[in-house]
């Protein structure tokens, strides 16, 4: 297939569900781990189109909505400072922090921007000389080579008012989490295409052997979220735990080596807290020694955050699989896209967004 509209065909969308049942004889379930696949699956119905027990669990990978508390916070906190120029891309400015977003800063007065590439924020850096400019770096894999970049040029063009608040974070260690929690029900893994074409795949075959799950990796359109169901339930059924490539148009066994090695240059691997879930040892990014003039954490001083969740929000438990959105009963109520409870519910990646955009009329009706 050569087009994006030959992986929505229908004929092969119905060849492929009829393979899936044909070869499942009792339950399974799986996590997709990313967000994007998620929101692909809810649209199309997939989850819906399944045998009966072949459950999909919705997985963390939505860099939004992992974001923690505390970061937000203390983005909040350098957005408001005056000479500050905040940018971040659209989404993270109605996450949710303790009190407000990033919204309520720009409308009480504070200089936040929404930019489409951290380069747009190094050149506002270069054509603003007398303010600080701040980037909000957050996301997986996928997005931190541009981050990286983006610092490696500051520092290659002696760009002093650019600084990243850095809140990256990884995906193979998340697999450890979810897999060594007590509540864990997940058998097998539909792994993130995107994040597997900068990384490679080289990290996973600990993983499946550790935890001896099959590990698929997996595209975002429907015929993409078959083939990887589908080659994943085969392996449950056969009693294998093998990493397998089904996007393989963008997934190569090395990775980026490139990006790889920018990735290498500027930052270095730490422990990072995800929100709704903690602190998972070794999952995160932060600036490496050589590029910590660039820190906005450490440059604007903001220690002694402290966060407060809302009562009512359980976005924690949507992330980590042990709940549907719509078994929140916050859901469509008090927490909706236009007043979010959670990052969940106002993400283009979150699951609460996938449901409330694409089932709730339905689940509406079901009450």
């Amino acid at each position: 297939m050569k087009y994006l509209d030959e992986f929505s065909n229908p004929e092969s969308a119905k060849r492929l569900l009829e393979q899936i049942h044909a070869a499942t004889t009792r339950p399974w379930a799986m996590m997709e781990v990313c967000g994007g696949q998620t929101h692909s699956i809810i649209r199309h119905g997939i989850d819906q189109l399944l045998p009966d027990g072949v459950e999909l669990i919705h997985g963390p990978g939505c860099p939004v909505c992992v974001t923690p508390l505390e970061i937000i916070d203390r983005a909040l906190a350098i957005a408001a400072r005056p000479g500050v120029i905040f940018c971040s891309f659209g989404d993270m400015l109605r996450v949710p922090g303790s009190s407000q977003d990033l919204f309520s800063v720009k409308s009480a007065g504070g200089d936040v921007r929404v930019v489409y590439s951290p380069l747009d924020a190094l050149k506002l850096a270069r054509e603003n000389p007398d303010r600080e400019v701040v980037f909000f770096g957050i996301g997986f894999e996928t997005t931190a080579p541009a981050n990286a970049m983006t610092v490696y040029q500051a520092k290659r063009l002696g760009v002093r008012n650019f600084s990243l608040l850095v809140s990256h974070v990884l995906v193979p260690p998340a697999i450890s989490a979810i897999m060594e929690s007590a509540t864990c029900r997940v058998q097998a893994f539909l792994a993130a295409g995107h994040v597997c074409s900068v990384m490679g795949t080289a990290e996973y075959p600990p993983l499946a052997e550790k935890y001896r799950v099959p590990i698929v990796v997996t595209g975002f359109e429907p015929l993409d979220i078959l083939e990887g169901i589908r080659r994943t339930v085969v392996q449950l059924e056969e009693g294998r735990h093998e990493v397998e490539n089904a996007y393989p148009r963008a997934v190569r066994e090395e990775g980026n080596l490139p990006a790889m090695e920018m990735l290498r240059d500027v930052f270095e691997v730490t422990d990072r807290t995800w929100r709704g879930i903690g602190m998972i040892p070794r999952s995160g990014w932060r600036l490496a020694p050589g590029y910590a003039e660039f820190d906005a954490e450490q440059r604007f001083d903001v220690t002694g955050i402290h966060t407060a969740e809302s009562a009512l929000c359980r976005s924690g438990e949507v992330l980590q699989g042990l709940i549907k959105p719509h078994e929140c009963a916050a859901f469509g109520k008090e927490c909706t896209p236009r007043n979010p409870l959670g990052a969940t519910m106002v993400s283009s990646e979150g699951a609460c967004a996938a449901y409330h955009t694409y089932r709730r009329l339905e689940l509406v009706e079901a009450k």
